[in-house]
Formats: C-alpha cells, structure tokens, sequence
C-alpha cells in the first residue's frame, strides 16, 4: 500500500495557525470555556488529565490508555500540583500534534488549550508538543511513552485481531532515565532494527520481543513488562523473547517482516545553534519581530513579548505589560518563525512574567 499513497506529511507546518490568538477567538473564548463540559471539575485537584480532539469535540481519553498517543489523533493534557512553599495549584497545560493529524484537530487543541488556560483564570503555563519531539517535562508525566502510528481506533482493542496491522516498536530509555521509557512505533521493516536497542514486534495475537545484542538492561526490562501488561489486556496473546542475530531471528525477520526498503530518517541535532531572542512589539503601530542580539534575560522587558530560542525549546516570554495584540500573537509568531528553522518541531512553551518555569529560566 505504500507504493501507491505517498506518506503525509506534517501538514500543519505550513500553517500560520491563523485563527489562534485572533481577536475573535479571544472574544469568544471566556464565554465558551465556562459551557464546555469537558473542563468540569479539570484542576480541582493535583493530577494528570488528557482529551482527545474528537471531529471539534474534547473528548475523555480512557485513564488506562495514558501515555499512549496516535500520530492521527491531537490530545490537551493538563497536569495539575502543588507549589512546594505555597501549597496553591499550578498548572501545566499541553497540546500534543500527531504527525498525521488533521489541520481541525489541532487547530481545535490549540483553540481548546487556551480555552482550559482562560477557565483556569490564565494560571497555566503552555506548552505546544509535537510527536516524536516532546519535551523532557511532557515525558515526565509517563513512566513509558507510546507513540504510534494511525488513530486511536485503529488500536488492537478496537478493531481485533483480523483488522490489526501489525507493528514494531522501538524501546529507549531515553539515555538512562531509568523512570522514563520512550516507545516509538518504527518503520515495519528489518533495516529498522539495530543491535543497540530493543524491539517488539506486535502481530496481534502474536507478540515477540527482540533483544539487540548491544540494548540496554533497563530497556529489556522494560519491553518484558510491556509483553506482561499485553499478555492482561488480550485474551490469547502469544509472547516470546528473542536475541538479535540467533539463527531463528533472521528467520523470523524473513517469514514476518516486510522485505521493502526504508528511507530511515534521524532527527538532526542542531548542538551548534547559536541562541536567538527575538522582541515582539507593537510600539511603531504594527507588530514587528526583531532580533536582540545577545541572548540574555536582561533583554527581557515587561512592555513587550519576547521570543527565545534555544535549538532544543523555544519560549515565547509575554511581559505584564505587553499590548492585547502582542499577546494574542505570541504563539502564532513563535510557530511561523521555527517553520523557517532546521527544528521547526521542538517544543513551545508559553511563559507569563512572573510565572515559575524552572525549563525557562536554566535556559539562559
């Protein structure tokens, strides 16, 4: 089938995001945040909550599937705790981009997340997140982080095992988080295993694990637990584990695998990125973005919006003092000037002067 549909691509990256932060969407938004249903009883109490964007629908994403995530589908999470010294309630709300999510669904996520930040009396810190590029905070909320390819609906749950495609997930442990284990749904094809991580191969009702000869301990861990949580969840599951190059695996990878070559694609690093901070302001009549130079928090300055970039994570900083439409347009400008960059996926959060965001600060 891959032969004859060419692969989407991130189709919301030539998005301007138009309608988020406009003056009609902020109009609107207070009165529309107090009738969603979905926000009734959201923060009231420490804790994780996720939604899934539903046809323009916030919709409960079910408690056991947290930490799973569709490259189809969008979802807000909101994760509330507890300030150390004061004991009041903070907030860190997400919006999470599927690679092959519709330009509705995550137009609505972004829409929504800002209705849930005006609901919470603007007290949350935004984040924008992008499948395969979240942030460390986002990964922190899950001991293991799944993400996979299709929607939800196309889960073995939901469609049993005659209709399930199989898959092949890759374990990491994310360079030694013990805590923390990323599994990323892999081109389904021998070129994608390595001898330096660990693989399970999920058919349905048929599920190995495979060891590479050079994977991590806590990752071979991590996969048999993942194999036990399946063995609950699926009556009639089959597990086996399997060592990387054993004479059988090859075997195996010839009988079960696709024999079709794949463009592998790694995420460049971009270490050598000099840091950038940019000042969105409004003072000559017309909003303009201009590059500050050095990158120092003294540059920050409560009349305006400020746009700093690491490489790794971009902040859009907004000062107490800064215009209606400086404020509005934080995001958007912040969105359509990383698609002009070699990382136009990291992470995006939304910091307010005088909001705690420890990611914020250690970035200078």
């Amino acid at each position: 089938m891959s032969g004859l549909r060419k692969a989407k691509k991130y189709d919301w990256k030539d998005s301007n995001l138009a309608l988020f932060g406009s003056d009609v969407e902020k109009n609107v938004k207070r009165e529309a945040a107090g009738k969603e249903k979905a926000w009734e009883g959201a923060g009231e109490s420490p804790g994780l909550k996720i939604w899934r964007i539903v046809k323009f629908k916030v919709t409960d994403w079910p408690k056991e599937d947290y930490g799973k995530f569709y490259s189809g589908d969008s979802y807000i999470i909101l994760n509330t705790y507890k300030d150390k010294e004061s004991d009041e309630l903070l907030y860190d709300v997400h919006f999470w981009i599927g690679k092959e999510s519709t330009q509705d669904e995550y137009g609505t996520a972004a829409y929504k997340t800002v209705e849930l930040d005006t609901f919470l009396n603007d007290k949350p810190i935004q984040h924008r997140e992008v499948m395969k590029f979240e942030s460390d905070l986002f990964k922190s909320y899950f001991k293991v982080l799944e993400t996979m390819d299709g929607g939800a609906d196309t889960g073995f749950r939901r469609v049993g095992p005659k209709e399930y495609k199989p898959r092949l997930l890759q374990f990491n442990d994310e360079g030694g988080r013990r805590s923390n284990v990323v599994i990323t749904q892999v081109p389904y094809c021998k070129e994608s295993i390595t001898p330096d991580n660990v693989y399970v191969l999920d058919t349905g009702l048929k599920v190995w694990q495979i060891n590479g000869s050079q994977s991590d301990k806590d990752e071979r861990i991590k996969a048999a637990q993942y194999l036990q949580q399946l063995e609950s969840e699926r009556g009639g599951v089959k597990t086996e584990v399997i060592e990387l190059f054993e004479g059988r695996s090859s075997q195996l990878y010839t009988q079960l695998m696709q024999l079709r070559k794949e463009s592998l694609k790694k995420i460049q690093a971009y270490d050598d990125f000099k840091k950038t901070i940019f000042k969105l302001s409004d003072a000559s009549g017309h909003l303009e973005l201009e590059d500050q130079g050095i990158f120092s928090k003294g540059k920050l300055d409560s009349n305006d919006v400020f746009i700093c970039d690491t490489g790794k994570e971009c902040f859009v900083w907004i000062g107490k003092k800064a215009s209606i439409d400086e404020r509005h347009k934080g995001l958007q400008y912040a969105h359509n000037y990383l698609m002009n960059t070699k990382h136009p996926f990291v992470p995006v959060t939304v910091v307010s002067e005088g909001q705690k965001c420890e990611k914020f600060d250690n970035a200078f």
